[in-house]
């Protein structure tokens, strides 16, 4: 009996390959998914990893090894992958550890059509059956097959967002030697884009810095690019390119809230009245832009499957999330930091102003971006920053994701503990610079004791 419990996330599988995470460990969760999803075929791509090939291939043969075919798309983003079970209406694997460090892996499942597969949808079910051994299957195996859905891939999204007209724009690339460098050049092919490209090597050591754009060390190189080349714009990649990050002309980084904001204006341009999701911690600015608008806002947990269930629940046009991770109805769904990018720069080149002017008028709050305090007790933290500002004449309290306090004065924080560490995660935001630091500081001193 196999002990997956090290491996097995909330939404993937993901660990340290070799320590826990090999072929045959591999192969059995392939034969698990198969028993779980059926057939007649399973759609599975791969990252840049050296590692990735040969576990694709081991998870492969656990699916063929149940009578099921599979078709092999090679090299990918997450999101061709989930363009690729879109399409084909087929279950989907990707391998890739996102923007892990180089020694990690994983595995991004998905049903029919993109759907989701995380604990509460399949992932439980396919760790119990791994765990325990797989029964084998007694009738023929089933074959693989290759299929480059590039091209197709690069067709759809230029098919969605329509980028033939707009002026001609500079835009730096940083891929970070992740998937993008794959993806980018096929996509952007045609537009009246001048693109600069930055570490489009398809390299899993990550040797120039990580792909993890979230971290502001890691878009310095992409920040003095585009000064140097006087850009319009610069875009960041994560590993495996399911999430995009901006920086205007100025190299200033672009939030995502404001991201969220802006393609939300576009998509209810499209379609006049629809649902936009948007998580917890992004900014107030996102609804009321939506309202403003004509959408309806509705408010999920933090976590891609919250926002996926909620979509499919209330037909929503189009979520997004403060971590960069967009959601497109138009996509299956699904997340696609391609699409989120080509929505910003057709925004971008239809009008002559620079970026910074244009994201101003979805900028409209200041926000303090996501802060860890190591803690001893998560839920004895919390109850101390709720007594401290729950009975505060005006404050509105929930705990849908954790402890969410907004006050009389607009200013508000998300308190949330960690899944895996023992940590409580503050995001807070208010009008200014000061009053967010004062609020941030004042719910620090309570966490920290």
């Amino acid at each position: 009996m196999r002990d997956l419990s090290g491996i097995v996330k909330a939404y993937d599988i993901r660990g340290v390959v070799g320590d826990g995470l090999d072929a045959d460990v591999v192969r059995e969760i392939g034969a698990a998914f198969t028993r779980l999803v059926g057939g007649p075929a399973v759609v599975v791509g791969h990252d840049m990893r050296d590692s990735s090939p040969g576990l694709a291939d081991a998870f492969a043969a656990g699916v063929t090894g149940q009578g099921v075919d599979v078709i092999n798309i090679g090299l990918a983003s997450t999101d061709m992958l989930y363009f690729g079970s879109g399409r084909l209406d087929l279950p989907g694997a990707m391998f890739t550890a996102s923007h892990n460090p180089a020694r990690y892996n994983g595995i991004k499942m998905c049903r029919g059509g993109a759907a989701p597969v995380g604990q509460d949808s399949g992932l439980s079910e396919i760790q119990e059956l791994a765990t325990h051994g797989v029964p084998e299957f007694l009738g023929a195996k089933g074959t693989v097959t290759q299929r480059n859905l590039t091209a197709e891939y690069a067709a759809f999204l230029r098919d969605l967002v329509d980028l033939s007209d707009i002026r001609p724009l500079k835009i730096v690339v940083d891929a970070g030697n992740g998937m993008g460098g794959h993806t980018v050049p096929i996509v952007f092919n045609g537009l009246p884009i001048e693109l600069v490209p930055m570490y489009f090597e398809l390299d899993g050591t990550f040797p120039n810095h990580e792909a993890n754009p979230l971290d502001p060390a890691n878009l310095v190189d992409l920040q003095a690019k585009v000064r140097d080349v006087g850009a319009d714009a610069g875009l960041a990649f994560d590993g495996d390119a399911d999430r995009c990050f901006v920086v205007d002309e100025r190299a200033e980084p672009v939030s995502p809230s404001a991201i969220t904001a802006l393609v939300a204006v576009r998509e209810l341009a499209k379609d006049p009245g629809g649902t936009v999701i948007h998580n917890l911690i992004t900014s107030k600015a996102v609804p009321e832009i939506v309202a403003e608008h004509g959408g309806k806002p509705v408010r999920t947990r933090v976590g891609h499957s919250f926002i996926k269930q909620t979509m499919a629940e209330t037909g929503a046009i189009f979520g997004g999330e403060h971590s960069a991770h967009y959601y497109f109805r138009d996509f299956w769904r699904a997340d696609s930091g391609m699409l989120a990018a080509l929505h910003v720069l057709a925004a971008l080149g239809e009008q002559d102003k620079p970026l910074s002017e244009l994201m101003a008028e979805y900028s409209r709050y200041v926000a303090s971006g996501e802060i860890n305090s190591t803690v001893d007790d998560q839920q004895d933290r919390m109850r101390a920053v709720a007594a401290a500002f729950g009975d505060r004449i005006g404050a509105r309290v929930d705990e849908l994701d954790g402890l969410t306090v907004e006050l009389s004065d607009g200013s508000w924080f998300n308190l949330r503990p960690s899944n895996t560490e023992p940590l409580l995660r503050l995001n807070v935001e208010a009008r200014d610079t000061d009053a967010m630091a004062a609020l941030r500081d004042e719910v620090l001193a309570v966490v920290r004791g």
